[in-house]
């Protein structure tokens, strides 16, 4: 499990055209980092709208923002047409990062058990750094609270 002030763990992932992310190419600036269940569905689409909307205002702080969820790149590529989304969504098909992260989790929806990825958004220090972690994200005001955060540690 990851922990604030642990090293960002390294990885890579497509993007929505399939060009690959290392995460070391995220230091030098702050990053936000989110998890999210799947594209298209209404909580999911409402949290990337929400970081869509405060984009411009965390580029000004000098804060990159990063999706991530186990769809296609195919489909990242439309949810991000079909919502303008202005920043890149990773694709982790195998759930090697969520599992990394500590983002796949058994839940429970109707008594059913399943297992899936727990809404869950890391800040990321410019040096590599876990600066803040949010589980079990409600995504009402979720974006303002990392902006809080952000400005917090500027």
């Amino acid at each position: 499990m990851i922990n604030v002030g642990d090293t960002l763990p390294n990885f890579s992932a497509p993007n929505q055209d399939g060009k690959v992310i290392l995460s070391e190419q995220l230091k030098g600036n702050w990053t936000v980092l989110y998890f999210y269940p799947k594209d298209n569905t209404p909580g999911c689409t409402q949290e990337s709208c929400d970081f869509r909307d405060a984009n411009n205002h965390l580029k000004k702080l000098g804060c990159t923002i990063l999706g991530i969820s186990k769809d296609s790149s195919k489909s990242h590529t439309n949810f991000i047409s079909k919502y303008t989304l202005p920043f890149d969504l990773l694709s982790d098909v195998e759930g090697k990062i969520c599992e990394l992260f500590g983002v796949w989790v058994e839940k429970s929806m109707y008594g059913k058990k399943y297992f899936g990825i727990e809404r869950s958004t890391f800040l990321i220090n410019p040096k590599g750094q876990i600066a803040h972690i949010w589980r079990k994200v409600s995504v009402k005001d979720h974006v303002n609270d990392v902006i809080k955060e952000l400005e917090a540690n500027l």
